[in-house]
């Protein structure tokens, strides 16, 4: 199939062709016509499957055959995201694939000044990509009007109810118009997603490109086994034994983020950390860094890490193992994107063997496992409590699946 018989104008198809795509990928194909028949959608896709074009597209293109309006653009599509990063990214496609169509955008977060945002918003916009604590913000400042919002959209919605910003949803999903389209986007499948899904959603067409909850195939899988001690020397070891020009690691905590980055950098191997407590400037420059070949290694935690999109990412390490299973699809699925091979590598001690049995019970296999020469475990060494350092789920005790919907992190700063 190619994007013409999909049904979108001219106007698009350009803006798809200057971007080099020439093909749709699966969640495109089947996202798109029902979309743009103007049914509401419960997507699973995992990132990396082009699913941001799958709702970007359709969307510009329903609102391109709209009879325009006279005057100042009013808000008609509302975008909701769990990050900042993810925020940007989506606003990014949005001016990409609609940059031959007289429509505006912004995108609005938290961990900048508001005052730029208010007088970006009235100007008159026709697209919001936003997070939800900085779009309550703007709503209880009486800064944005969604009265005329028409689509709706929830990417990464399992993220943003992992995240606990299931309440801010409600207060935004309150006060939108009960007529609208609504599309919902969620890489995993939780009792908590069917849930809102069956109080959002009306008659919704499921769509399904992947397994619910699956590894992504074309990843390469492995797990080192290694004593907690001795991680960073392994880590070390593999990125320069393997001459590894680009790799995202993922810690558990902020603190193990920056302590890491900085150890890399001692080894003579460029690192930048990326986490919620760095500014939204530095967490821009290092993932700029990082994508132009200047930062080699970038650390980050789970929820700075939403929104990376690299195409060709190479290796996905995760230094410490994910106390929540879901979270590990989420990780090793920013490598292995647009049909381009990926590897993802786990460094695991013998604290986190519970956490492995949970995550291999989730995607349903066993992943290899690797002993490397000069860094097997010593096994007089005991298992301890992990200290999740305040993370969110956090706990001695890992879980395997299901979501904490309860906790959430500061919400002017998503």
């Amino acid at each position: 199939m190619t994007f013409e018989q999909l049904g979108l104008s001219k106007a698009l198809l350009k803006a798809i062709k200057e971007q080099g795509y020439e093909t749709p990928t699966p969640i495109q194909e089947k996202a798109i016509p029902v979309i743009l028949e103007k049914k509401d959608i419960l997507a699973g896709a995992q990132t990396g499957t082009g699913k941001t074009a799958g709702f970007t597209l359709p969307l510009l293109e329903l609102l391109s055959r709209a009879k325009p309006t006279k005057g100042k653009h009013k808000i008609k599509a509302l975008i909701l995201t769990p990050t900042r990063e993810l925020a940007s990214q989506v606003h990014e496609s949005v001016e990409l694939y609609g940059k031959h169509l007289p429509f505006k955008s912004t995108v609005i977060f938290g961990g900048v000044k508001i005052n730029p945002q208010i007088a970006t918003l009235r100007k008159g916009m026709d697209i919001v990509v936003a997070t939800p604590g900085r779009l309550l913000d703007h709503i209880a400042q009486k800064t944005i009007d969604l009265s005329g919002v028409e689509f709706l959209i929830l990417d990464e919605a399992d993220r943003m109810l992992d995240m606990g910003f299931i309440n801010d949803i409600k207060k935004v999903l309150a006060i939108l118009p009960e007529q609208k389209q609504t599309l919902l986007f969620s890489a995993t499948y939780s009792d908590d997603i069917k849930k809102l899904s069956n109080k959002l959603l009306k008659a919704p067409t499921l769509i399904e490109v992947a397994r619910a909850n699956t590894s992504s195939e074309i990843v390469k899988q492995a797990i080192y086994h290694v004593d907690k001690t001795r991680k960073r020397e392994l880590l070390t070891q593999l990125i320069k034994d393997g001459k590894w020009k680009q790799v995202l690691v993922f810690t558990r905590t902020k603190h193990g983020a920056n302590r890491l980055a900085g150890q890399l950098d001692k080894d003579g191997i460029t690192a930048a950390a990326i986490h919620g407590n760095k500014s939204q400037n530095a967490r821009t420059k290092a993932l700029a860094d990082f994508k132009k070949g200047d930062v080699r290694v970038l650390v980050a935690t789970d929820i700075a890490a939403r929104g990376i999109d690299i195409d060709q990412l190479p290796h996905v390490v995760n230094y410490e193992l994910p106390n929540v299973s879901e979270d590990y699809v989420h990780r090793i699925g920013r490598t292995g994107r647009a049909g381009n091979a990926g590897e993802a590598i786990s460094l695991v001690c013998v604290d986190e063997d519970e956490f492995l049995a949970n995550i291999e019970k989730l995607i349903k296999k066993d992943i290899p496992k690797v002993w490397l020469k000069g860094f097997k475990p010593d096994p007089s060494i005991k298992a301890e409590p992990i200290n999740m350092g305040g993370n969110r789920g956090a706990r001695n005790k890992p879980r395997g699946g299901g979501h904490n919907g309860n906790q959430r992190g500061s919400r002017g700063r998503r």
